[in-house]
């Protein structure tokens, strides 16, 4: 007698039961995954709007700080405060309307009363813009 007939034979492949488990598997993790990419699709456009709502910011305030100072000091005291936009907005019916304050700015506190508006600086101005209705805002300070 040959001691190989005893030993049990090799398997090849894969028996049905496995490629059926195999494919429930699958069946049943394709719903979550299909969730979280639906998610992330969602979110890009909201990540893009975003994007391109600070590049308009972006773009305003670097039209703003092209202004000469003397300019800029003009505006800020036509505005009278740093809550009242100023010349350089966007017009009232403008999309995605953006708008400019300007105002002299304390950098020194030498007045002590931790308003930067109120004691300035000589050459130091504060420039905001913001898109109207939004809490996206970009601020810079520019010096003479």
């Amino acid at each position: 007698m040959n001691c190989l007939t005893f030993l049990p034979r090799r398997q090849i492949g894969a028996t049905y039961i496995e490629v059926l488990l195999a494919s429930v598997l699958l069946a049943i993790s394709l719903v979550p995954m299909t969730n979280a990419v639906r998610g992330a699709i969602d979110s890009s456009a909201v990540h893009e709007d975003t994007a391109i709502q600070q590049l308009h910011l972006t773009a305003k305030l670097e039209d703003v700080l092209a202004e000469t100072f003397s300019s800029l000091e003009e505006a800020a005291a036509d505005a009278g405060s740093a809550s009242v936009p100023a010349i350089y907005s966007d017009g009232a019916n403008a999309h995605n309307r953006r708008l400019v304050y300007l105002s002299l700015y304390d950098g020194d506190n030498a007045d002590s009363d931790d308003d930067p508006f109120t004691g300035v600086d000589p050459g130091l101005m504060w420039i905001r813009t913001e898109i109207e209705g939004t809490l996206m805002s970009v601020e810079s300070l520019v010096s003479k």
